[in-house]
């Protein structure tokens, strides 16, 4: 599988429509990734602290990255490679998720917490897909 194949027909492309918390204690993330038909994946059960640094990357705000990230920042740079796009699916009870990265060679990374990589993707600015299957119309009938 190489990055630059044509998009996977199982997948689309999503915004994050919104991003927030799900309890009063600001323990777990929620956020709502809409895809451009409307349809939408609710996802969490994530930290709060990762909410908070998506929701900042979101809007583009100038915020410290955590470590874990600026450490992948670095070994990218290191490396000659940037990430150009993120998957979310579902593993079993879990959602996980495939980072895409492109430079000198292509990495693809698979089987990360999708939340980190919803994280990076908002912080990077690239395309966020997610397994059309999660997608769910929630128009009103």
């Amino acid at each position: 599988m190489r990055i630059d194949q044509p998009p996977d027909p199982d997948y689309e492309v999503v915004g994050i429509g919104y991003i927030g918390l799900a309890d009063p204690h600001a323990r777990e993330g929620i956020s709502i990734l809409r895809a451009n038909d409307g349809r939408e994946f609710h996802m969490r059960a994530f930290s709060g602290e990762v909410a908070g640094f998506i929701s900042a990357y979101a809007a583009g705000e100038e915020v410290p990255v955590p470590s874990i990230y600026r450490m992948i920042q670095e070994i990218c740079e290191m490396s000659g490679l940037v990430l150009v796009k993120v998957k979310i699916y579902e593993s079993g009870e879990a959602l996980r998720a495939n980072l895409y990265f492109k430079g000198r060679s292509e990495i693809i990374l698979r089987n990360y917490r999708a939340s980190d990589a919803l994280a990076l993707a908002a912080c990077h600015g690239v395309p966020i897909l997610v397994r059309s299957t999660l997608l769910l119309d929630m128009k009103a009938d």
